[in-house]
C-alpha cells in the first residue's frame, strides 16, 4: 500500500513538474493599462509611451499588430574619430518591420523585402514569402492590457549597441569592448513622440581594455566609451508613391528585390531609384510649385561664414529642380534651435567635427519596398575647411605683411570648397551617387558637368611665376545635374508614357556629350577608363598631368618662410610643404589610368552609344612619357633652400606623421623621403598588377599596341639605364628610384594574380638588367648600388622569400586619413 501511495505521488508531483514547464515563463498580464502606469508620464504619438521615473524605464503601449512601420537607429553623439567612422549623427540601417503578438507574447518581426511575388495570388506571394527567412529583432512580454492594446517593456531593446559600435571599434583594432548596462540610461529630452514618428535616445556605455591610438586619443577615458544612441519609429508612407525605374546610363542608388511573379522571359531582378516624392500643384503646367517642397536644415552649430557656404552651395539644387519644372520646389533654412535633428521630418546638413579631416558623407533614410527618400542626411567634417585652407597657403599664400580676411583668397577658395562639398553631399541624398567622367565634360576646359564628380581645386598660371586660385571651384551645379534631376523628379502629364519620356531624357543628354561613370570605373587603382577618376580635372588626363606639374613647379620654386604666419615655429612648414610637393598625385593617376585604357559606356543594345575601344597607342605613349618625367631626379629632388628651412619639432609640437614625411632621420627632417614617396607612387600605378595584364593583352590583340615590353623597357631606360645626374643630391635620388624600380620587377616577377607572359617578360627583364649590371659594374662609380641590385637579383633567382627590401616609404595620406567605403561616399580630401 504504500509503495501505491508513493508511486501516485511520484505521477503526480511529475506532472505537475511537466506542466509547470510548458508554462510561459513571462508575466502574464494581471491589471489594465491604466492601473500599471499610474504615476508615470504619458506621451502620446505615433507610438505612444510611458516613462517611469521610478526605474528608469520606457514602457510602450501597441495598439495595432501586423501592420509595418519604420524602425532605424543612429548616432546622435559620436566618438569623433574619422577612423572609427562612429560620427555624430551617423545613419545606421533603416528596416520595415511590424509586432505580431502569440499568446503573452509580442515579437518584433522584419519581412524580407529582397524576395517579393508582386502578384495578386495571395498564394504566389505566401509560397515566396514561406521561402526566405525573416529576422526577429526583439521579443516582448506583455505587462498589461486594456481595449485591445498592450503594454510591454520597450527599455532592453533601446539599452543596446544598435549602430554596432563595439563591432566598429574591433573592426578598426581598437581593443575588444562591450556594451555596459550599469553606465547606460535613456536620454530624456530627445525622447519625444509626435503625431508620424516617435525617438528615443539613450546614453550608451561600452567598456574594455587595451584601447587603440585612435581611442586614446578621442576619449578622455577610453575605456569607458559614452555615445548617444537614437532609436525611430516611424509611420511608413503611403500608397500613392509610384517607384521609378532605374536605368544605368544615367546614375541612382535605389533599391532592387528579385520579383518572382515575373515571366520567365523577362528579367527576375527589379531596379528602382531612389528620390524624394515630389508632386506638382498643377501637373498640367510647364512649370509648378510643388505640393510639399523639399526642405533642407543646416546645422545651426556651423560658424559663419561656414554656415552661409553650406546654405548657398545646398541652395544650388533648385537650379536643376527648376529645370525639371518646378517653382520653388527646393529649399533650404537653418534648423529650428528647439528641433532634433535626428527627427526623421527634418533633412539635415550638419556641421561635425573629429580629432583629425576625414571624410563627408551624404546618407538617406528610405523606404526600402519603393526606395522613397524619407529623410536626407549630410554630415560634413569641420578640418575639411582647414585642410583646403592648407593647401590655398601653399599655393598662394604670403606672410610679409598683414592679410585682409575679406580679400584673403585663401579664405575665399576655402569657402567655395565648402559651397561645392555640401552640393555634393545634398546631391547623394537626393538619389544621386557619384559621376567621376563629369571632369571631362561640359564645355569647361576643366570640366564640371557634375558637382557629383570630385573635384581638385583648379590653380591657374598668371604670368610665369604666380598662381590664381579665383577660379579654384565651380560657383554651381553641372549641365549634367540637371539631366539626372529631370530623370528623377520630373512629373510627366497623366496620359504619357513613362518608359519613353525617361530614355527620352537620357538619350537627349548623350547628344549633349553628357555621360555617366561612377565608384567602380573610377576607384580601384587598376581601372581602366582614361577620363573616370576621383580628384582629376580636364578633358585630357595627359595634359592636365603637365599643366599641374608646372603648377607644382612655380609652388616649389617659390616656397620661403613667408607661407606662414609671424611666430609660427619653422618646423611647421613642413604642413604647408607636402600638398605642395604631392600637388601632382592625383593626376599621375588619371594619367596612368591611360596606360592600357578602355573607353566605354555603359551602353544599351540598341541605343548608339559607342560601347568600348583601346586608349590609341599614341596616347598611352604620351602618358607614359608624362609619367617618367614624374620620376626624373630634377623632378623629385626637393629645392636644397627649403630643405634647410625645416628644423625638428620643437618641444610640444609632435608631427601627424600621417600629415608629413615619413622619415628614416630620427627627428629631422629626411630629404630623401619625398622623392622616395613620389616615385613610388607614379611606379605603383604602373605596375598594377590589372594594368600590366591588360598591356599583354592589348599588345596580343593589336602588335601594334603598347606592350609590356615597351612599357618596362622606357621605364629601365629612365633609370638604371640612365647616367646618374651630376649633382650628388639628384644622383642618389636617382639610384634610390632605381632600387624601387627594381624591386617592382621582382613583385612582378613573382605575382601569381597577373597574366604568366606578364611575369615572364618581368623576369626577362631582370635577366637583361643583371647582364647590364656585370657588364660595366667593374668600371661603375656607383658601385655598391650596383653591387646591391645584383644581390637582390641573385636572391630572387634562388629564392625570392630571401629578398629583403627596405620598406618603402609611402605618401602621407591624401584622401581623408581612411581608405571610406559606400557608394553614399566620401567627397573630402586634401583636395
Amino acid at each position: 500500500m504504500k509503495k501505491q501511495l508513493f508511486t501516485l505521488l511520484y505521477v503526480v508531483f511529475g506532472t505537475i513538474c511537466q506542466l509547470k514547464a510548458q508554462t510561459p515563463s513571462g508575466p502574464v498580464s494581471t491589471s489594465s493599462i491604466t492601473t500599471f502606469t499610474n504615476g508615470m508620464e504619458r506621451n502620446p504619438g505615433f507610438m505612444t509611451y510611458y516613462w517611469d521615473a521610478k526605474k528608469g524605464k520606457v514602457w510602450l503601449e501597441i495598439s495595432t499588430f501586423d501592420t509595418e512601420f519604420l524602425y532605424y537607429p543612429t548616432l546622435a553623439q559620436g566618438v569623433g574619430s574619422n577612423d572609427i567612422g562612429l560620427d555624430r549623427g551617423r545613419l545606421g540601417q533603416e528596416h520595415i518591420v511590424k509586432f505580431q503578438r502569440s499568446g503573452p507574447k509580442v515579437l518584433l518581426i522584419e519581412p524580407n523585402y529582397a524576395y517579393r511575388a508582386i502578384s495578386n495570388d495571395p498564394l504566389e506571394r505566401r509560397a515566396v514569402e514561406e521561402s526566405f527567412a525573416k529576422s526577429v529583432h526583439a521579443g516582448f512580454d506583455v505587462v498589461a492590457e486594456e481595449s485591445g492594446k498592450v503594454l510591454v517593456d520597450l527599455t532592453p531593446f533601446l539599452m543596446q549597441d544598435a549602430v554596432g559600435a563595439v563591432q566598429a571599434i574591433m573592426r578598426t583594432k581598437q581593443g575588444a569592448f562591450k556594451f555596459d548596462p550599469t553606465r547606460s540610461a535613456m536620454y530624456l529630452p530627445h525622447t519625444k513622440a509626435f503625431p508620424q514618428n516617435t525617438e528615443f535616445e539613450t546614453i550608451i556605455t561600452l567598456t574594455g581594455e587595451n584601447p587603440g591610438a585612435f581611442l586614446r586619443e578621442v576619449v578622455p577615458t577610453p575605456t569607458a566609451v559614452t555615445v548617444h544612441q537614437h532609436h525611430s519609429f516611424v509611420q511608413l508612407p503611403d500608397n500613392n508613391y509610384k517607384p521609378r525605374v532605374f536605368d544605368p546610363r544615367i546614375g541612382y542608388g535605389g533599391i532592387e528585390y528579385f520579383d518572382y511573379a515575373t515571366p520567365v522571359s523577362q528579367p527576375i531582378m527589379k531596379r528602382y531609384i531612389s528620390r524624394h516624392r515630389l508632386e506638382k500643384k498643377d501637373p498640367s503646367a510647364k512649370v509648378s510649385e510643388a505640393v510639399k517642397p523639399i526642405i533642407y536644415y543646416v546645422d545651426p552649430g556651423t560658424p559663419e561664414p561656414i554656415r552661409s557656404a553650406l546654405m548657398e552651395g545646398t541652395a544650388w539644387w533648385n537650379q536643376a529642380f527648376e529645370a525639371a519644372g518646378y517653382k520653388n520646389a527646393f529649399q533650404v533654412k537653418l534648423l529650428p534651435a528647439d528641433a532634433d535633428p535626428m527627427d526623421v521630418r527634418y533633412n539635415l546638413v550638419q556641421w561635425v567635427h573629429r580629432s583629425t579631416r576625414g571624410w563627408s558623407y551624404g546618407g538617406s533614410i528610405s523606404d526600402p519596398r519603393t526606395g522613397e527618400i524619407i529623410k536626407g542626411k549630410v554630415t560634413l567634417g569641420s578640418l575639411r575647411v582647414r585642410q583646403d585652407y592648407l593647401i590655398a597657403q601653399g599655393l598662394v599664400g604670403d606672410y610679409s605683411g598683414a592679410t585682409n580676411p575679406s580679400s584673403d583668397p585663401m579664405m575665399q577658395m576655402s569657402i567655395d570648397r565648402l559651397r561645392q562639398l555640401a552640393a555634393h553631399e545634398v546631391g547623394h541624398t537626393l538619389g544621386l551617387p557619384h559621376n567621376y567622367i563629369a571632369s571631362t565634360q561640359g564645355g569647361s576646359p576643366f570640366g564640371r558637368a557634375s558637382v557629383m564628380d570630385y573635384p581638385t581645386m583648379v590653380a591657374k598660371i598668371k604670368g610665369a611665376t604666380s598662381i590664381d586660385l579665383s577660379d579654384a571651384y565651380a560657383k554651381g551645379i553641372g549641365e549634367y545635374d540637371k539631366w539626372s534631376i529631370r530623370y528623377g523628379y520630373e512629373q510627366f502629364p497623366g496620359n504619357t508614357n513613362e518608359k519613353q519620356a525617361l530614355d527620352k531624357i537620357v538619350n537627349d543628354m548623350h547628344k549633349t556629350g553628357l555621360t555617366f561613370l561612377t565608384d567602380q570605373d573610377a576607384r580601384p587603382e587598376g581601372s581602366a577608363h582614361p577620363g573616370t577618376h576621383l580628384w582629376d580635372n580636364g578633358a585630357n588626363a595627359v595634359n592636365e598631368l603637365k599643366r599641374v606639374s608646372d603648377v607644382r613647379k612655380i609652388a616649389l620654386t617659390s616656397f620661403t618662410d613667408k607661407k606662414i604666419p609671424s611666430g609660427t615655429p619653422m618646423a611647421m612648414l613642413e604642413e604647408v610643404l607636402v600638398p605642395m610637393y604631392m600637388f601632382h598625385r592625383y593626376q599621375v593617376e588619371a594619367a596612368a589610368k591611360v596606360v592600357a585604357g578602355q573607353t566605354y559606356t555603359n551602353a544599351l543594345r540598341g541605343d548608339g552609344q559607342p560601347v568600348v575601344s583601346t586608349v590609341p597607342v599614341q596616347e598611352q605613349k604620351r602618358a607614359l612619357d608624362a609619367l617618367l618625367a614624374t620620376i626624373d631626379p630634377s623632378f623629385l629632388a626637393l629645392p636644397k633652400s627649403t630643405v634647410a628651412m625645416i628644423p625638428p619639432r620643437p618641444f610640444r609640437y609632435d608631427p601627424n606623421l600621417r600629415e608629413v614625411f615619413k622619415r628614416r632621420t630620427g627627428i629631422t627632417f629626411d630629404a630623401m623621403a619625398a622623392p622616395e614617396a613620389a616615385a613610388g607612387m607614379t611606379l605603383q600605378m604602373l605596375f598594377n598588377g590589372e594594368r600590366v595584364s591588360r598591356l599583354v593583352i592589348q599588345s596580343a590583340l593589336d602588335p601594334g599596341q603598347l606592350s609590356l615590353e615597351d612599357m618596362l623597357d622606357q621605364l629601365l631606360s629612365a633609370t638604371w639605364y640612365k647616367a646618374d645626374p651630376t649633382d650628388s643630391y639628384e644622383a642618389e635620388v636617382k639610384r634610390q628610384t632605381d632600387k624601387l624600380l627594381l624591386q617592382k620587377l621582382i613583385d612582378l616577377a613573382n605575382n601569381q594574380d597577373v597574366t604568366s607572359q606578364a611575369r615572364a617578360i618581368a623576369g626577362l627583364k631582370l635577366n637583361q638588367l643583371k647582364g647590364k649590371l656585370n657588364a660595366t659594374a667593374s668600371n661603375s662609380k656607383a658601385a655598391a648600388h650596383q653591387f646591391f641590385a645584383l644581390e637582390q637579383i641573385r636572391r630572387a633567382d634562388d629564392n625570392v622569400a630571401d629578398v629583403r627590401p627596405t620598406s618603402a616609404q609611402t605618401p602621407p595620406d591624401g584622401m581623408p586619413i581612411d581608405t571610406g567605403q559606400e557608394w553614399l561616399a566620401p567627397a573630402c580630401d586634401w583636395r
